[in-house]
């Protein structure tokens, strides 16, 4: 079969995301391959999930239809150019790399093949992910709908301008940690009044998976659900207070805010 997916640099998400293809059935196993930076790696990465691996990015991507970069920031520059003479006209260009704009890898391009960028988070591990993407300006909307079939295999997929994945970065990906640091909390705050550790964490767990639902799959405001729960002189009302008394609000939305701003750092722009 044709190879339609080269992985360059296949690391924790990037195996994430072919681990999914795979199981999903979207792609088989012989229509991929995957580059890895070291021998020893790329054996056993091929060896999980049964697919051709490499240490040369030049001879993986020579052919395929989606060449997929899954590299470091502070590497992706010298990547593009090693694959810049070997990449052909009909190949699509798919980056997951936090922060590097298309402009960036077009520049580094001999040909004005079509890049799209996409930005994925951890919970792609479980097929629960956020995905957005945008695309450069090559790209027409039947490469996006192509890069969108990827990451539908590991959860949802939004399209959004360029000038918003700095803030997607910030938001979804870094996001997830966040969430633990508050969900960490609020078990905490359960071991203190008496439950136990693993009954705390699983009760928190499971409370911010069905919040989450809640807001996607009602469509409500969060502020609206938050009313919902608190009743008048009830107890969720202390607690909201005391959340509100402690700046819980404005410290995440600054969290949000220095992410955004460190995520324009990464690597040289475009």
């Amino acid at each position: 079969m044709a190879k339609r997916l080269a992985v360059v640099g296949a690391g924790k998400m990037g195996s994430t995301l072919l681990k999914a293809l795979l199981g999903s059935g979207a792609l088989a196993a012989d229509e991929v391959i995957a580059t890895v930076k070291h021998a020893e790696g790329a054996a056993d990465l091929g060896s999980r999930l049964g697919i051709a691996t490499s240490t040369d990015n030049r001879d993986a991507v020579a052919g395929a239809e989606v060449v997929l970069l899954a590299v470091k920031p502070q590497a992706l520059g010298e990547v593009v150019s090693e694959l810049a003479p070997v990449l052909t006209e009909g190949q699509l260009v798919v980056s997951i790399v936090a922060s590097a704009t298309t402009p960036f890898i077009e520049e580094r391009l001999p040909l004005p093949l079509p890049v799209v960028r996409a930005m994925p988070n951890t919970p792609a591990l479980i097929g629960a992910g956020m995905t957005v993407l945008c695309g450069g300006k090559h790209a027409k909307r039947e490469h996006l709908q192509r890069a969108e079939a990827l990451f539908h295999a590991v959860g949802r997929t939004l399209v959004l301008d360029e000038k918003h994945m700095d803030a997607v970065t910030a938001l979804s990906a870094s996001g997830p940690a966040f969430v633990y640091v508050v969900l960490e909390s609020l078990a905490e705050g359960g071991v203190k009044v008496g439950l136990p550790r693993n009954t705390a964490t699983e009760l928190a767990a499971q409370m911010c998976l069905g919040a989450a639902k809640m807001v996607l799959e009602t469509g409500e405001h969060p502020a609206l659900l938050k009313d919902a729960v608190t009743t008048p002189a009830g107890c969720t009302i202390d607690g909201l207070l005391t959340l509100e008394e402690g700046g819980l609000r404005v410290t995440l939305i600054k969290a949000v805010v220095e992410s955004t701003r460190r995520a324009g750092q990464l690597v040289a722009r475009g």
